[in-house]
C-alpha cells in the first residue's frame, strides 16, 4: 500500500508512545524510518518498529542521556538505554558540533541499542559540510570466516563527502545480509538469497528461521570479517562488550572531521562531485546498463517519494503496527535486531 509520508510518521509516533516513548523520541524515530522507506530500504523502515515494540516490552524504562566531553574533540555518551535512532541523533550533532568548533568531533556512544542505517547520520554531518565515518558493532548475528558461530554483528560502516547534488554517502555491512532483511523475509515467507547463512548445525539454508537460529555469513569473506573485526573493536573501545550477547552492549563510534583542516573545503567538494560525475560518465562492462556511484540509487528514490508525498508499506506491516497503535496486545511482534 502507497502511505502518506506524515502519516507513516504519525503511526510510528502513535505505536511507540504506547510503549513509553517520548514524543519527541519517537518523533526521531519516525523520522528514520520514514527516510529509510523513502530512500528504497523497506526492512530499515516501518517494519523496524515491531521489533522496537517487542524490546521495549521487555526493557526496564531509559535513564537519562548523559554526554561526557573527555577532550575539545572528543565525547562519550551514555545512551541510558534510549534506542540507538535516538542517541545516534545525538552523537552526530555532537560530533559536527565538536568538529565545526575544533576541526575534529570524535564520539563512542554506549548502553544503547538499534540505530537503523547509518547513512542517515554521516549523510548529515556532509550537509553541515563534513566528512564522517560512522561503525556501529551490533548483536552477534555473524560467524567469522570459515566459522558457524555468532561472534560478530553485521557490523556496518558508513563514509560521506560534501558534493552537490547530495552527498555522496558510502554504507554497507559487513555480513551477507542484516537481521532485518531476514526478519522481513520470515514475515512476508520469502525465503535468503543461497551463500548467506547457515542453520544452527552450521549447514547453508535459505530459511529465514533456520538463519535466525543459525548464523549470518561475513560479506566477501576474509575481507569482511577482517573490516568487521575493525568494527567490533572500534565498538569495544566506545564501551561494548567484546563479543555483544544482548541487544544493548554495542558501541557506537563517530568521526567528523571539518576538511577545511586540509584545504579548501568548496574546492574539495567540487572535486567530490566532479568525481561522482566522472564515475557515473565511464563506460559500463558489456551488460551494465550504467555505472554507479554509492548512494546516489537512495538519494534519487528519496526524491521521488518526497515528491509523491507517499512511502510504499507492506499491508501485513501496516496492519501490525494499527493493532499496537489501537491497543492490539497480541498483535505478532518482529524478533530482536
Amino acid at each position: 500500500m502507497q502511505l502518506p509520508l506524515a502519516q507513516a510518521r504519525q503511526l510510528v509516533i502513535d505505536v511507540l508512545t504506547r510503549f513509553d516513548v517520548s514524543t519527541d523520541h519517537a518523533g526521531i524515530v519516525g523520522d528514520h524510518l520514514v527516510d529509510a522507506a523513502a530512500a528504497g530500504h523497506p526492512f530499515a523502515g516501518l517494519p523496524r518498529v515491531l521489533a522496537l515494540v517487542e524490546h521495549l516490552r521487555q526493557r526496564e524504562p531509559a535513564r537519562p542521556i548523559t554526554i561526557d566531553r573527555r577532550s575539545p574533540n572528543a565525547a562519550v555518551i551514555d545512551g541510558g538505554g534510549t534506542n540507538g535512532y535516538v542517541t545516534s541523533l545525538i552523537g552526530i550533532d555532537t560530533a559536527i558540533d565538536l568538529a565545526r568548533e575544533n576541526g575534529v568531533g570524535i564520539v563512542g556512544i554506549n548502553d544503547t541499542w538499534f540505530s537503523g542505517r547509518l547513512a542517515y547520520y554521516v549523510e548529515r554531518a556532509a550537509r553541515a559540510g563534513m566528512v564522517a565515518f560512522h561503525t556501529a558493532n551490533t548483536m552477534a548475528r555473524v560467524a567469522p570466516a570459515g566459522g558457524v558461530d555468532r561472534l560478530f554483528g553485521t557490523n556496518p560502516l558508513a563514509f560521506a563527502f560534501p558534493a552537490d547534488p547530495d552527498p555522496l554517502v558510502i554504507d554497507f555491512g559487513t555480513g551477507m545480509t542484516t537481521w532485518g532483511d531476514v526478519l522481513l523475509r520470515e514475515k512476508l515467507g520469502q525465503p535468503l538469497d543461497s551463500g548467506v547463512a547457515v542453520d544452527a548445525d552450521g549447514q547453508p539454508t535459505t530459511d529465514p528461521s533456520a538463519a535466525l537460529a543459525g548464523a549470518f555469513l561475513p560479506w566477501g569473506g576474509h575481507r569482511g570479517y577482517g573490516l568487521s573485526l575493525v568494527v567490533q573493536l572500534l565498538g569495544v573501545m566506545c564501551g561494548s562488550r567484546i563479543v555483544v550477547d544482548e541487544v544493548s552492549a554495542c558501541g557506537f563510534f563517530f568521526l567528523v572531521l571539518d576538511p577545511a583542516l586540509l584545504g579548501p573545503a568548496d574546492a574539495f567538494k567540487a572535486q567530490v562531485t566532479a568525481l561522482a560525475a566522472q564515475i557515473e560518465a565511464s563506460r559500463p562492462a558489456p551488460g551494465v546498463e550504467r555505472v554507479r556511484v554509492p548512494g546516489r540509487s537512495s538519494a534519487a528514490k528519496r526524491r521521488a517519494a518526497l515528491a509523491a508525498g507517499t512511502i510504499e508499506v507492506d499491508d501485513s506491516i501496516y496492519a501490525a503496527l494499527v493493532a499496537l497503535r489501537d491497543g492490539d496486545t497480541t498483535a505478532q511482534l518482529g524478533h530482536d535486531a
